[in-house]
């Protein structure tokens, strides 16, 4: 156990498995207190389960302004004040080349990856700004700071990500609150296993992938993204704001393959999981 968020409440979307799990796990190993977020139930009650009186879940579906709404309300009654709010839930959402498309797969990959975030920050702030201080994290990814490492919704999401950090970051620096993002490169979780292997549970070959590209030869873990998010959430990062923090083992520096928009990549279902979560 650690020191580096006692006494700090947070709000973690898409807390039930991979990259919120590992988070929700680190804030309170650091003595956090922690509304976990999700629409997969079952898993997301087993995590607060082990995670003890520090963590409770609620149901939210980050599609839906009102429940995160309500998310940001459950950290605020039950603990009574909101100092991180990570907004992690996502898909990897339409796949496949432009062309294909279709105007439902690219609206929901939307709803999910960037409308989320424009939610979840709002409501975070209208805690943050009376309270005079907070962080707000939000996971984008490589593919939103260089081209062709993922699907043209998924991509256009993410970058939009970066672009709202910067600019909410410049309205809400007066109020002590930082605003900031992680883009994670290839991590295990069962969203990376379900889009590059076909099978959520193989953790083992996005691992193995992420060790053959990213440049350092390094297999990554969502423990990885995990402290990045602890730093962030921090004091030890007062005076980061506006910053998108690459961890992806230098695999951006590398190009992209556009391995998303061949029309092969369509052999993998991934637009219809809507209800995964990194």
């Amino acid at each position: 156990m650690g020191d580096r968020l006692t006494g700090k409440v947070a709000v973690i979307t898409g807390a039930a498995s991979g990259i919120g799990e590992a988070s929700a796990q680190r804030f309170v190993e650091e003595g956090a207190r922690v509304v976990l977020c999700d629409v997969q139930d079952p898993l997301g009650e087993q995590v607060a389960g082990r995670l003890g009186s520090a963590a409770c879940y609620t149901h939210c579906d980050v599609t839906d302004e009102d429940q995160i709404a309500a998310a940001v309300d459950l950290a605020a009654s039950k603990w009574g004040r909101l100092d991180v709010m990570f907004n992690n839930a996502g898909i990897i959402g339409a796949i496949g080349p432009i062309a294909d498309t279709t105007r439902e797969g690219w609206l929901k990959t939307i709803d999910v990856l960037l409308h989320s975030v424009f939610y979840g920050t709002k409501h975070a702030a209208r805690v943050m700004i009376p309270q005079g201080s907070g962080s707000i994290i939000s996971t984008t990814s490589i593919a939103g700071v260089i081209g062709g490492l993922g699907p043209h919704g998924y991509t256009a999401a993410k970058t939009a990500v970066v672009g709202l950090t910067k600019s909410v970051a410049s309205e809400l620096g007066q109020y002590t609150i930082r605003v900031n993002a992680i883009a994670p490169g290839t991590i295990p979780t069962g969203l990376t296993a379900q889009a590059l292997a076909g099978d959520r549970g193989n953790l083992a070959a996005v691992a193995e992938h992420a060790r053959q590209t990213n440049g350092m030869g390094i297999a990554s873990d969502p423990m990885d993204i995990a402290h990045a998010a602890v730093y962030l959430a921090s004091d030890e990062s007062r005076l980061v704001n506006g910053h998108t923090l690459v961890v992806d083992a230098g695999r951006s520096v590398n190009g992209g393959s556009a391995r998303f928009a061949s029309s092969a990549a369509a052999m993998v279902d991934v637009e219809a999981d809507w209800a995964t979560h990194p």
